[in-house]
């Protein structure tokens, strides 16, 4: 989401008109959940996804037809329509997407900027009419039109943006949306990946893991290795002892934080580890053999690493995906790392049973 709407700003600015379609409600099996956006332009050009290929170009002739001058729509989408296969949606999922032509006066560059700097911000808009606001931080800008309309937009984009949820404030009893129903698109701070060590497995870790939307950091003690020109992709890359840095940033290191200690030198990776394991990341993971791992293990207990700390270790790191080298050892660290914040198995989904996107 963060970079469509750095898009849809930089549209804005641009005098781009263009109209943004934004998936509202899912049920079944749908690749994107609320909140997710595709831009289309009058030009022609898109940007973003809805249904990761299934409906989008249904989508762009909905938004054409938005632009050409129709007002602003609520389309429904599911394997039980007649059309549903026409469109390709064969998931089995239903979508509902709400089409609308942006605004002159939406606060899109507000959000952008706030979302860019990690700070919490909520895009209200008003499904019924298309008007927008941006509340976060105590602050609003933009309206939907009157105060009444602006005080229930902010009380919906507040609590909404404090539980980090997508999708419409106020719903029917038949399931559609009620009059004055309000969609809201969280950005909570994007989360954190810190790669402490620039071995060359570093490399492609950093440009897959800012690929995925992480905030990158890259720490080494090498001058010489911790070089920004080897990681494009990462927003940080510190010339540091890893546990001397971390101490320093260890209150920022939270759920949303994964820790890929890869220093594979005991003098380094022992320490930072310790410090890792007793705050609150997410995610902590060690790069070595079994062998290195065990010898890890018994050097951190006689650092005065509890049994319970030393359970949240993922060692050797990674889900097993039987590759080598570095790219697809990266690969591995970055799908353990999806699986646990989001709850997965690591397991071959032929083999499971359920929806294939859990909600």
């Amino acid at each position: 989401m963060h970079h469509v709407i750095e898009q849809a700003a930089a549209w804005q600015r641009a005098g781009v008109r263009f109209a943004m379609a934004t998936v509202t409600r899912t049920w079944g099996s749908a690749p994107h959940g609320p909140g997710s956006s595709m831009l289309v332009a009058a030009d022609g050009r898109i940007a973003g996804s809805v249904s990761g290929g299934c409906v989008e170009g249904a989508v762009f002739a909905v938004a054409e037809e938005v632009l050409a001058g129709a007002p602003a729509t609520v389309e429904r989408w599911g394997v039980g329509d007649d059309d549903a296969f026409a469109v390709g949606l064969t998931c089995g999922g239903t979508i509902e997407v709400l089409v609308r032509e942006i605004r002159a006066d939406a606060p899109l560059p507000r959000v952008a900027a706030d979302a860019a700097a990690g700070r919490p911000v909520a895009l209200v808009t008003a499904v019924e009419g298309g008007g927008s606001l941006a509340v976060g931080g105590g602050t609003v800008t933009g309206s939907l039109g009157t105060p009444e309309a602006d005080r229930a937009a902010v009380l919906a984009g507040e609590g909404m943006l404090g539980r980090g949820a997508n999708g419409v404030a106020g719903e029917g009893t038949d399931g559609a949306c009620a009059p004055g129903a309000l969609l809201v698109q969280s950005f909570a701070p994007r989360p954190r990946l810190l790669v402490l060590g620039a071995a060359e497995f570093a490399r492609p870790l950093a440009a897959i893991g800012a690929a995925l939307g992480h905030r990158v950091t890259v720490c080494d003690h090498r001058p010489a290795f911790a070089v920004p020109e080897r990681f494009p992709g990462a927003e940080e890359v510190v010339a540091d002892r890893p546990d001397r840095w971390f101490r320093t940033h260890a209150a920022g290191a939270g759920a949303e934080t994964a820790v890929c200690v890869l220093t594979h030198d005991a003098r380094f990776d022992v320490p930072v580890l310790a410090l890792a394991l007793r705050g609150g990341a997410g995610y902590v993971g060690a790069l070595g053999s079994r062998r290195t791992h065990a010898d890890r293990i018994g050097r951190l207990r006689a650092a005065g690493t509890t049994e319970a700390e030393l359970a949240r270790l993922r060692s050797p790191i990674g889900l097993d995906l039987g590759g080598r080298g570095a790219e697809e050892t990266a690969l591995s660290i970055m799908a353990e790392i999806v699986a646990v914040r989001r709850g997965g198995s690591g397991a071959p989904l032929t083999g499971l049973a359920g929806p294939v996107h859990a909600s």
